[in-house]
């Protein structure tokens, strides 16, 4: 994996929107050397939204920000149909990716507990809270989130994007293609429907 070299290239600007374009269709194609250039472009991107990920959920999972960035890269290598027409898609992917990476250990983590006890979780005090965030908690979450999906995907993905890629409102926007305000209500309406599964 190139990230390291790629990562200094930025820096150097050298690389332009139409390259990065060209990589972007030909990863969607499965060409590995053009997903290591996107990947090695957006390595800061990526980091920053590891380091994000792992603040909250520190204590559930032995992986480093670096790490998180290299097992989703993996990840990335093992799905094979690759959608990201653009940054800010590739990075709400990216987002689904290391919540997946995350939710794993988590699950690990429980599974390795006896008799994991089932508790009540408060979206908002989630949101809301730094970090510390129980193995449990989290997998409670990312089950109120596939019962989400079967209401609408566009909501999961808009939690998704606030919630573990830490993306605000006008960058979710822009992502889906909607207005700010499209996005604030759909956010309600996600938190209220979360919040009903989560009791």
């Amino acid at each position: 994996m190139i990230v390291a070299s790629g990562s200094s290239l930025r820096q150097n600007g050298l690389f332009t929107v139409g390259e990065m374009t060209t990589w972007m269709e030909a990863a969607e194609l499965g060409d590995r050397t053009a997903l290591d250039r996107v990947f090695s472009q957006l390595y800061r991107d990526l980091r920053q939204l590891a380091h994000a990920r792992l603040k909250r959920y520190a204590n559930q999972t032995l992986l480093d920000t670096t790490s998180l960035v290299h097992e989703s890269y993996l990840r990335f290598l093992k799905v094979g149909d690759i959608q990201i027409p653009d940054r800010p898609r590739f990075l709400a992917y990216a987002a689904r990716v290391m919540r997946s990476v995350i939710v794993d250990l988590a699950r690990e983590s429980a599974a390795q507990r006896r008799g994991g006890q089932e508790i009540h979780v408060d979206l908002d005090a989630v949101l809301n809270r730094p970090a510390n965030s129980d193995a449990n908690e989290l997998l409670q979450i990312h089950q109120a989130l596939d019962q989400l999906a079967a209401v609408s995907e566009r909501l999961v993905r808009i939690v998704e994007m606030r919630y573990f890629a830490g993306m605000n409102e006008t960058e979710i926007a822009e992502t889906l293609g909607l207005t700010d305000r499209t996005v604030r209500r759909e956010w309600e309406k996600a938190r209220l429907i979360l919040a009903a599964a989560l009791k």
